[in-house]
């Protein structure tokens, strides 16, 4: 169904939803009235909802939680309990909120009182919801990474700075202090000039064959593959049907994603950037080799080896090879910087032993070294989802706004082709192209299966 068609054929629902009181407590008017809060909605309710965006979301108080929408009704049902438990808890009223659900996360979009959305879903389905929300005026946090091609993603980047709205890239390294001291020390030259970035990346196992299975009645199969194509249904090619925190199969297949390299890659992409002085641009050649599976569901990258080259004149490596985290090595010393005791989630694939420094250097002096009023001072938050929300109010830019979600994200897909192609390409960061090669070309988008995908969007 057309995306016009569809807001005209749903108008009628949606409006009964959206005129329908909301129904809370006495104590929440005045300075925490409804009026005064920002209205987000949840799309997708998983590992990375629960674990993340409703979990950072769900206590700040510029924050009200009013929808979720997810195409698997056992997990809607589950998003809706998830924020009203919390909101009962808070207030000790049970009627404290109540939350809205949709199957179609565009249904959902028709909801005027719906300020904001937080997307949290598969990797194939990050684009075109975000798209479709900025052309429906809603605020956006979307998880990475920004899209599965760069068509797409600069297709993302132009519509949200046309229409002008907030939009935070999950990219949350930025606020953990270790990553924003480390660029500055290295913006600031305390380790020389940079030459060189060495980025500590792992690549996925392979997995077994899975055999078919009977759809569950309970997930919208069909609209869960989106734009890829039709493909028989099994739990290792989706998510666990008895879990929430288990990591999904689709992380693991080429269809859905690209692996590690987008699943981990854009944070350290985007950290990396940040110390280089290179977000608003990219590489100018990438050149990367990679084992692929030969049989079995799970097809995505395992062990990789990366080399970048920058107009600025540094190479930045990456490879499972290297402790998980980012290395500066510059013509004075070093710094090393990683999540140290942090995890995105009990199921992470790197031990917490392989990344246990949360920051290094090659002298401990260069990381007491004090930032001078007159030097590069990077922008500083505590909490990416409140940066998100303070600046829906403000109006000033976020700390990881769609160009630099986009860019950091393009590094990601430039090194998957590469590694597909199994050779080393040319890369020009302004126009988006690469040189003189044809069929890397090619691969800049993909084959979209109508009525979904970014293609099939009706401006």
């Amino acid at each position: 169904m057309e995306r016009r068609n569809f807001l005209k054929n749903s108008s009628a629902t949606v409006a009964g939803v959206i005129l329908a009181p909301t129904i809370v407590p006495s104590s929440v008017f005045g300075s925490n009235a409804p009026s005064n809060k920002i209205n987000v909605a949840q799309i997708g309710f998983g590992r990375i909802a629960m674990g993340h965006d409703l979990a950072e979301t769900l206590p700040l108080d510029a924050a009200r939680v009013i929808a979720v929408a997810d195409l698997d009704s056992n997990r809607l049902a589950k998003g809706k309990q998830f924020i009203e438990d919390f909101y009962t808890k808070k207030s000790g009223s049970k009627s404290a909120v109540e939350v809205r659900t949709y199957g179609d996360y565009r249904e959902m979009l028709l909801n005027r009182e719906v300020d904001a959305v937080m997307i949290s879903t598969p990797d194939h389905w990050h684009a075109q919801p975000a798209i479709e929300a900025t052309l429906a005026g809603k605020h956006v946090y979307l998880q990475k990474p920004t899209a599965l091609t760069i068509a797409e993603g600069r297709m993302l980047a132009d519509i949200v700075k046309k229409k002008g709205n907030i939009f935070q890239q999950g990219t949350q390294q930025r606020a953990m202090p270790q990553f924003r001291i480390a660029a500055e020390l290295v913006r600031n030259g305390r380790i020389g000039k940079l030459h060189t970035v060495k980025i500590g990346l792992p690549g996925d196992p392979s997995g077994p064959e899975a055999p078919e299975m009977p759809v569950p009645k309970n997930l919208n199969y069909e609209m869960w593959l989106g734009s890829t194509p039709e493909v028989y249904y099994t739990e290792m090619r989706v998510h666990p049907q008895n879990s929430l925190s288990d990591r999904p199969g689709w992380l693991r297949c080429e269809q859905f994603g690209a692996g590690m390299i987008t699943g981990w890659g854009q944070h350290h992409f985007d950290s990396a950037a940040w110390g280089m002085d290179t977000e608003y641009t990219g590489p100018i050649s990438i050149n990367a080799m990679a084992s692929f599976p030969k049989s079995g569901l799970w097809n995505v990258h395992g062990d990789f080896l990366a080399v970048a080259e920058y107009k600025n004149g540094i190479t930045m490596l990456t490879s499972g090879a290297y402790p998980n985290g980012i290395r500066y090595e510059g013509s004075e010393g070093w710094i090393f910087v990683s999540r140290g005791a942090y995890t995105a989630s009990a199921s992470d694939p790197v031990a917490l032993a392989k990344s246990s420094s949360a920051l290094n250097a090659s002298d401990p002096k260069i990381l007491s070294s004090l930032i001078k009023e007159t030097e590069i001072h990077l922008y500083k938050i505590n909490n990416q989802h409140e940066n998100w929300l303070d600046c829906i109010k403000s109006g000033k830019e976020p700390i990881s706004p769609v160009e630099k979600g986009h860019r950091a994200c393009s590094v990601c897909l430039l090194t998957h082709i590469s590694m597909k192609l199994g050779r080393k390409l040319e890369w020009n960061p302004d126009t988006e192209k690469f040189v003189n090669d044809e069929e890397a070309n090619k691969l800049l988008s993909r084959p979209q299966r109508f009525p979904y995908g970014t293609s099939n969007i009706k401006m």
